[in-house]
């Protein structure tokens, strides 16, 4: 099939095209053209290339004209995130493209009232963002029940892989946890600590949209939690993290007043910690045959390697295993 990706450059779809490519598909990267991908790999030279700023373009109201003159069979849309513009593209691929995938995002759910959330029993959102992809499924949704266009929306946990910096145990990407650590210092962690934080590596969320793309029919007019087969509270990850470089986590308990008044990353922690966010992957496993490769801990720590290696993370002491 032709596939066009939209934003194949970024974190999911440096995995995702490959692994499309090597399916036997002809894949169109739709994107910028301004970003590196994270990771090389020899299936992009046969992979073609389209600059579009979608932006632009949707204010426009051109955009939906650029992707479907690419004539898909199936498009990928990793970087949709209003309303507005996936009203526009559906209303524009509606009888002439076989299948939509969208990204959308664990924090559709709200703050967890009953764990592992599943697609059933999550709570509203909150917050902008959270509002806008949950919208956004439940208009995808609608458009495939009513007899419209083929939809799907896959929601990811916190990516994480190979060369950028991930989400930490305090809920925020300030290396400075790493720092702390692995030089064996106190670590502040607002509350008791217990909220659950989910983790996926990027691969691991490009396997779950091939496998959608695969499955069709059982991924019509669905939308599935993409995350790690287990999640981590903030001590658990802490405890895990300092453990890498041989330490012991020295945590020192505080209230979230007190952390607000030290760490410039209090909201972004807040943010992520007030979800308490674990979910299940059963519907994922059982339609499209979802095996996530990486434990969370696992897919940090990938992370947390190359960072070192490539000298864009300073800690206080080696990982063990290092050369």
């Amino acid at each position: 099939m032709r596939i066009v990706v939209i934003g194949g450059s970024g974190h999911i779809g440096t995995f995702l095209v490959p692994r499309l490519v090597r399916a036997g598909h002809e894949v169109i990267n739709l994107s910028r053209g301004q970003s590196a991908r994270y990771a090389d790999d020899p299936a992009w030279s046969q992979v073609r290339q389209v600059s579009a700023d979608r932006a632009a373009e949707d204010s426009a109201g051109t955009f939906g004209d650029r992707v479907a003159g690419l004539r898909p069979d199936v498009v990928v849309d990793l970087i949709c995130f209003t309303v507005d513009s996936a009203t526009a593209l559906v209303g524009r691929l509606r009888g002439h493209t076989g299948h939509l995938l969208h990204c959308g995002s664990i924090w559709r759910a709200g703050p967890s009232a009953r764990l592992p959330i599943t697609e059933d029993n999550a709570e509203p959102p909150i917050g902008d963002y959270g509002l806008a992809k949950a919208a956004i499924a439940d208009l995808l949704r609608a458009e495939t029940r009513s007899g419209g266009l083929v939809t799907t929306t896959l929601h990811p946990g916190h990516i994480v892989g190979p060369g950028w910096h991930p989400i930490g145990p305090l809920g925020n990407n300030d290396p400075e946890v790493w720092r702390k650590l692995s030089a064996g210092e106190p670590l502040e962690i607002p509350g008791l600590g217990t909220e659950f934080l989910h983790h996926v590596h990027a691969d691991d969320v490009a396997q779950a949209f091939e496998l959608a793309v695969t499955h069709r029919e059982a991924a019509a007019g669905e939308d599935f939690s993409v995350v790690a087969a287990s999640a981590l509270n903030v001590r658990g990850y802490a405890r895990i993290g300092a453990s890498w470089f041989g330490r012991s986590a020295d945590l020192r308990t505080v209230s979230w007043d007190e952390f607000r008044r030290t760490s410039p990353e209090a909201e972004a922690s807040w943010e992520h910690l007030v979800r308490n966010h674990y979910f299940s992957i059963d519907k994922a496993r059982r339609r499209l045959g979802y095996a996530p490769r990486y434990q969370p801990d696992e897919a940090v720590l990938e992370s947390v390697r190359w960072l070192i290696e490539h000298d864009q993370l300073t800690v206080g002491s080696p990982l063990l295993g290092a050369a």
